[in-house]
This record gives C-alpha cells, structure tokens and sequence, in this order.
C-alpha cells in the first residue's frame, strides 16, 4: 500500500516560535488517520502547510506523490479540505452552497446529488444553511469536501461543537468513508476516545514534533496488558500497586495498573485482588482490558526524552 501523504522534515516557525518540528509521517492510503495531540501542540499548522495554506521554514509535503511546494495546484486538487470555519452563505440553502463551489471546479451538477447522498443530507438540501444545525453544517462542509471525488480528505476537529448524537454519527460516517468513497481520511482532534473509535492509524504529536506513529492495533499490541480497578480507597490502593511494581494512572473509568510486558495477566489480577482484599480495600471491579489510546498517548507524552518518532 503506497503513501496518500508523506511529509519529510516539515517544518514551521513563526519570529522564534518553533510551531512544528522537522515532522516525518506517513498516511497509508485508504487509512483514517488520527492526527493527536493537545490544542497548540503544531496539528492545525501542519495540516495548513499539507493544503498549501502556508509554507514550510523547511522540509516538505506531498499529497498523492505530488510535492505541495513544487505544484500546489496539482496537490490541491487531490485533497478536499473542511477546516474549523465553514464559510458558508448562511442565506443561501444547502444545493446552493455547493452549486458555487461546484461551478468554480468547473464539475458537473449531477456532482452535487452525489455529495448529499454520501453525507445523507439529500432531503434537507433546499433548506437554507441558516436553519441548519451544527451537525447539519459539519455534514455540508464534508460534502463541499468531498466535491470532485478526491482520493484525500483532511479534517480538523470535525466534531466540535457536536452533541453525543451528532459526534456519534460522525464518527460512524468518517469510520466507513474509505470503504465507501476509497478516500484516505486524515483526521486531527485532541479527543482520544473519538479517535480509537474511528481511526486505523494514528501520529501524535507533541510540542511540534511527531513523537509516535503506526497502525493503532499494532502499537495497542506492543503495550504491556492493563488491569482496570474500581475501588473505595484509591489511595490505599496506590501503595498496593508500588508493592506489586505496577504502574498506577487514571481515566475516566477509575484506576489503571499496567503490567510489565510478558506477565501473566490472570495470575497479576488475582494476586493483585487479594492483597488488595487483604490491605481492606473494598474492589468493586477488577479485570483485565485492552491497552488503551490513552495509555499510548500519556506513555508518549509525560518525558522530555520522548523526542524521536516511533513506527509500527
């Protein structure tokens, strides 16, 4: 499978500010690629450097194989783009809206049905953008996206501002999209729970520089197994864990202890209950579960020393 995007030493400075650090990554075609990191961390810059938006300090980008420095046209017209501002004529309805992109591309009208039938929006096309809802509008701007068929979409947070139901069915559209259009997806967002949904790759990015990239099953497999807890005394809990030399963290569900790579996970778990039971720790759930997208990016993330690239 060949490269959609490819970037070699892409860089990025602004007066003094370093914005995006010599980044090298790799979009396999018809992946959806998670592009991760904190709000500020380089994403939307580097993504405007890959539109031809703005130009490298240094390094380059290429879309299809096409160099976006050498032939910005040409690249530009293998990507279709939806940025955080939509742009759209708030008084005009949702075929209109399309109609003047259309045009300007110089497509054929029957384009416009083929958008609105892939994003689901063919029976609110004739509404005006004003009464459409946020979700509505993030739909409309993937289809404007989607104008012309590009083999590559790139997508900067297309879920903000949604609620539950409409990032649930974002995430279902974008998850299907390569299959359906054979359109690679590159996806940027800071929310980790939406991209291990969704994406089949991921890079992370951190403080400008891309410190980890690769297949997400792979470097999910590559991780050291976790057991997650629920219990009465975190703090108590804490101390157990040290004495069983597993590392402690948390998420959203309640504590993580990871274990050391090899272990055996039903034996750790069971150990670990007992001396827990033992120290009066009241457990209300223990068990094994799947490394999480979390645990990658807080592993890559907490140390300064995480600088260089990895690749699975």
């Amino acid at each position: 499978m060949g490269a959609a995007i490819e970037t070699q030493g892409l860089t990025r400075r602004f007066g003094r500010h370093l914005a995006v650090d010599a980044v090298s990554m790799t979009v396999p075609e018809k992946a959806v690629y998670g592009f991760l990191g904190r709000n500020g961390a380089g994403k939307t810059t580097t993504l405007k450097m890959l539109l031809g938006l703005l130009t490298p300090s240094a390094g380059y980008a290429r879309i299809c194989g096409i160099d976006v420095g050498r032939d910005r046209i040409g690249a530009a017209r293998k990507v279709g783009s939806l940025l955080e501002a939509h742009g759209f004529y708030a008084n005009l309805t949702g075929r209109e809206n399309l109609d003047l992109t259309r045009g300007l591309m110089g497509l054929a009208a029957t384009e416009i049905d083929r958008v609105l039938e892939v994003v689901d929006l063919t029976g609110n096309a004739r509404r005006r953008v004003a009464d459409y809802s946020l979700g509505m509008r993030q739909r409309l701007g993937l289809a404007r996206a989607m104008l012309g068929n590009p083999p590559v979409l790139v997508l900067d947070e297309p879920t903000n501002g949604l609620d539950p139901d409409g990032i649930a069915d974002m995430r279902r559209f974008l998850k299907t999209l390569p299959e359906r259009t054979g359109a690679t997806v590159l996806l940027s967002s800071h929310l980790l729970g939406e991209i291990e949904q969704t994406a089949t790759h991921i890079g992370i990015v951190h403080e400008g520089r891309l410190v980890l990239e690769g297949d997400l099953a792979a470097l999910k497999a590559e991780l050291a197994p976790e057991i997650g807890l629920r219990v009465d005394d975190a703090e108590r809990a804490g101390l157990v864990l040290r004495r069983h030399d597993l590392t402690l963290t948390r998420d959203a569900a309640g504590l993580v202890a990871r274990l050391r790579p090899g272990a055996d996970h039903d034996a750790a778990t069971a150990a670990l209950n007992r001396d827990l039971v033992d120290a009066g720790v009241q457990v209300f759930a223990i068990g094994a579960r799947s490394p999480s997208l979390e645990g990658i990016y807080r592993t890559v993330t907490a140390s300064p020393s995480a600088r260089e690239p990895e690749t699975v």
